[in-house]
């Protein structure tokens, strides 16, 4: 319990801490003029309360990853709540701060144009298309993972129906003003998933359920030589520490937020919560199966089904009413993360080919063929589709992370607070590719290692020349 309590801690006081040195880094004034000052039309610049769209924007970043990979995570043991904590604060937060500033001062362009004003137009054309990839990813698993969820929880309805269902709200969704559906309907669940993370947390501190102590790093997986920490507990808990996908949805509220200062609780903030909410899940996992080999084990024989452990721990831990305020903010939260990620596949393609978005059969144009190849994602394996959405997650914070790093060098900015984390998923990310099963699988530890350490440092060479090569 100390070390979930000191976690805990760690990710509150950092807002108030870290949070304010990196606003006062990207000199936040409220003399400047958000987009939506100048630019709103009625459909995606719209004014929107601070309230409103930090709600918004906790919803569009969380999805299933503070949950499921929390859950899935926990089994490495307390070491988890190392990279949760550290990985939220200096890592996630400043990630999706630093990336949101960037893009509010850029008329809330999508991700891939900022990049590529920083890293290059062969950049810029890699990430469009990567990340267009990536929101349909996650459009996908955020269809097929509430869906199983509801398939548990509702009896006579089967997994197939509620991906129509769920499909069926996305186009909805993704087509209308954002303040139709988002703006009105997004804080009703964010409140859900707030008070479902109240409600553990009060399980937790009700010491019913002992948490275990961080004492040792050692990986408590079933099979740790199969899934080393280093680079799997990177991956497989990305939302509640980093990730990329967090960034393709920040344009979404720069386009609606109304000063500068006060996205340090949109971007920041909602990404402390995230960290919060991914520390929780994974401690209330550990204690409630007691310790994180049971838990491994629970999750082995359940097809390794993160959903099923959300609804055994929410029905046993919270009573009836409780249960169903927990699986609505869990059920909420991926689908809300769904629609917002083809929301945000809309504009990107938009953005591209300067394709004005305000009839609606222009949004029509994009978004069929979109949902089309969504759903066609929902009839392969889940299993497979979430291990290559962890990693394609991971893998676009680093084209993120050295944005930062270029942006900051250019105006010399500690430029620090963003290397290293940069440096660090680089190597991560590369290190995966070379040593998982899905990818090139060499067993070779030393070889792959080395890969990746080689790899890294031109990544980071050429990141240094892009800075250097305008710097006045």
């Amino acid at each position: 319990m100390i070390t979930f309590i000191i976690c805990l801690s760690l990710l509150i006081l950092a807002y108030f801490t870290y949070g304010t040195y990196l606003q006062r880094l990207a000199d936040a004034d409220d003399a400047n003029l958000t987009p939506v000052m100048r630019l709103e039309d009625g459909v995606d610049y719209m004014k929107l309360p601070r309230w409103r769209v930090f709600l918004i924007q906790l919803l569009n970043i969380a999805g299933t990853g503070p949950i499921f990979g929390a859950i899935l995570g926990a089994c490495f043991g307390p070491v988890a709540f190392l990279w949760i904590t550290l990985g939220c604060i200096f890592f996630g937060a400043m990630h999706d701060y630093l990336s949101g500033m960037l893009i509010l001062r850029n008329d809330g362009k999508s991700l891939p144009e900022i990049i590529g004003m920083y890293l290059g137009t062969g950049t810029r054309t890699v990430v469009r298309l990567f990340s267009i990839a990536l929101m349909v990813l996650v459009g996908a698993v955020f269809i097929l993972s509430p869906a199983q969820l509801l398939s548990t929880m509702v009896s006579g309805v089967s997994l197939q129906t509620w991906v129509y269902i769920i499909l069926a709200y996305y186009v909805v969704a993704t087509l209308l003003p954002v303040d139709k559906v988002i703006g009105r309907i997004y804080p009703i669940f964010g409140v859900a998933l707030v008070a479902m993370g109240v409600g553990l947390l009060g399980v937790i501190l009700s010491f019913k359920y002992p948490v275990p102590e961080l004492t040792t790093l050692h990986n408590f997986q079933l099979d740790p030589a199969k899934l080393p920490i280093i680079p799997t507990l990177f991956i497989t808990i990305a939302c509640g520490a980093i990730s990329g996908f967090h960034a393709t949805q920040s344009p979404l509220m720069a386009r609606c937020v109304t000063s500068e200062k006060k996205c340090k609780s949109v971007f920041y903030g909602s990404m402390i919560s995230e960290g919060i909410i991914a520390l929780i899940w994974a401690a209330i996992a550990m204690a409630f199966f007691h310790g994180p080999t049971e838990l491994g084990e629970q999750l082995a024989a359940n097809d390794n089904n993160a959903a099923w452990a959300v609804d055994v721990i929410s029905r046993s831990t919270l009573g009836k009413v409780g249960a169903i305020l927990a699986l609505l903010g869990v059920v909420a939260a991926p689908i809300t993360s769904g629609d917002t990620a083809f929301r945000s596949a809309r504009l990107i393609i938009a953005d591209i080919f300067s394709y004005d978005q305000r009839p609606i059969i222009n949004r029509l144009i994009i978004c069929v063929p979109l949902f089309v190849v969504g759903f066609g994602i929902t009839l392969v394996d889940f299993g497979i589709v979430w291990r290559y959405f962890a990693w394609a997650n991971q893998t676009l914070a680093v084209f993120t992370l050295w944005t930062i790093y270029v942006w900051l060098v250019r105006n010399n900015k500690n430029y620090w607070v963003a290397f290293i984390p940069a440096v660090i998923m680089t190597f991560i990310v590369t290190y995966f590719v070379f040593l998982s099963p899905q990818f090139l699988g060499i067993t070779n530890v030393m070889m792959s290692a080395g890969a990746s350490v080689l790899l890294t440092i031109f990544v980071a060479y050429l990141a240094w020349r892009r800075a250097k090569a305008e710097v006045k």
